[in-house]
């Protein structure tokens, strides 16, 4: 008896223990708020999140399953420091100053499982991202689990923007130029698309980095040009659709907005706005110009229709600012600019944003698995594109705002976790001009004409 007894003491823990752990081990299943349940295939690579709206090959929003190939993220380990991050913590995890709210209903991170019926290198979207590219990849995170992985089904909210990161435009350092060669093309293209007022054409979606996905960017854009871009544009939609722009140019233009903190906002997506830290009224630009400019070293080819380009880094405050390219300024004062401060600019003259685009093309692809190998920036010190590009014109964004020269008094809209800092600013371009407007974009360009 005493024999049957010792037996039974090691046989149900060791029953426990594996009923448990079922629920924790990638091949397993586990349960979910909601009911949703997270399973994976044998080698524990790709998930599939089951909830009431049906199945999709990606984790849930708040870190709660594996990520980049065995990161743990519900944890709180980060598998490795993050760039510029001191103690090694993912943004938005063990900070008792952020505040949480309830997770958004998808991070806007490019689903593992997704296919984007446009997307040409569609291979490198899977369950680990392609993160070989450009310091991890896409723009707004190549894969990445775009919340900070944040802990018990909640994401967080990084407190900011913060008085130091407002400086008078002054201090700034001057904006390199390269110089330009006899074979330069100097000449300018400028579509006029108007300013989005009255916020006409706003949504919180990112086409190009989460197609499919509504609240995929988790801050509002302004869109001008295109009249169709939502998450669920295709190529077919966009080339039906009207324009905001006088020249017939189709192409899709936009950028998160600015807002006015202490202001309040009146939209239908103030609830989501303000549960992903974005608070205070929508400012339209009082001017928006987009150029395409030359190249200094060469002549420039025609951008293939439909391509897909982005600039800077919307994740560049969590993970570092190599992918940042924004550019802040004030009007009067374009000879220099800040990259990670917002300027305070003297009376008179407006805050600037200045968004350049990559402008080397690779000479086949209209996109790439994490939205910048198939267009990366020329040399900025020479403009020379690397060997095997393709000089293409360059867009070039300049949004001009009224705004107090103030500090905390305006902020961009940012992911949660990336609390409003301007190492963020991004853009994002689609184009979609027909070719007879192309081609005369590029002859005005080369031919040195504006």
């Amino acid at each position: 008896m005493g024999r049957r007894r010792k037996a039974l003491a090691v046989i149900v823990p060791a029953v426990l223990l594996a009923a448990s752990a079922c629920n924790d081990v990638p091949g397993g299943a586990a349960a979910l708020p909601g009911g949703a349940t997270v399973t994976a295939d044998p080698a524990g690579h790709v998930q599939k999140y089951r909830s009431g709206h049906g199945v999709r090959t990606s984790p849930p929003a708040d870190g709660g399953g594996q990520q980049n190939g065995g990161t743990q993220t519900g944890g709180g380990q980060d598998g490795g420091q993050m760039p510029g991050m001191g103690d090694g913590q993912m943004p938005g995890m063990g900070d008792p100053s952020q505040t949480a709210v309830p997770t958004p209903a998808d991070s806007g991170s490019p689903d593992p499982g997704q296919t984007d019926p446009n997307q040409q290198n569609g291979d490198g979207q899977n369950g680990d991202g392609q993160n070989g590219g450009q310091n991890g990849g896409g723009q707004n995170g190549g894969g990445q689990n775009q919340n900070g992985g944040g802990q018990g089904g909640q994401s967080q909210v990084k407190p900011g923007p913060r008085a130091d990161q407002f400086v008078d435009i002054r201090q700034a350092r001057p904006v390199p130029q390269p110089r330009r060669t006899r074979a330069a093309s100097t000449g300018v293209f400028t579509s006029s698309c108007g300013t989005n007022a009255g916020q006409k054409h706003s949504n919180p979606d990112n086409v190009i980095v989460a197609p499919g996905v509504q609240n995929g960017a988790h801050h509002i854009h302004d869109y001008v040009g295109n009249l169709d871009t939502s998450a669920f544009s295709t190529d077919q939609t966009l080339a039906a659709a009207g324009t905001t722009c006088t020249n017939g140019d189709q192409s899709t233009y936009y950028w998160p907005v600015v807002r006015l903190r202490a202001g309040q906002d009146g939209s239908d997506r103030a609830a989501q706005s303000q549960a992903d830290g974005n608070t205070g009224s929508v400012v339209t630009p009082a001017k928006v110009r987009l150029q395409f400019l030359g190249n200094p070293r060469s002549k420039v080819t025609a951008i293939p229709r439909f391509t897909r380009i982005v600039t800077g880094d919307a994740k560049a405050s969590s993970k570092g600012p190599a992918n940042a390219h924004a550019q802040w300024t004030c009007s009067g004062f374009e000879n220099r600019a800040f990259a990670d401060k917002y300027p305070l600019c003297p009376k008179g003259s407006m805050v600037e944003r200045v968004l350049n685009f990559p402008s080397c093309w690779d000479g086949q692809n209209t996109d790439s698995a994490n939205h910048r190998d198939h267009m990366v920036f020329p040399d900025p010190r020479t403009g020379q594109c690397p060997q095997g590009r393709k000089a293409v014109p360059q867009l070039r964004m300049t949004l001009a705002y009224n705004l107090p020269a103030k500090a905390l008094a305006f902020a961009l809209d940012t992911f949660p976790e990336e609390g409003h800092d301007p190492v963020t600013d991004h853009g994002d371009f689609i184009n979609v001009m027909n070719d007879q407007l192309m081609r005369k974009a590029v002859a005005a360009i080369n031919g040195r004409r504006r």
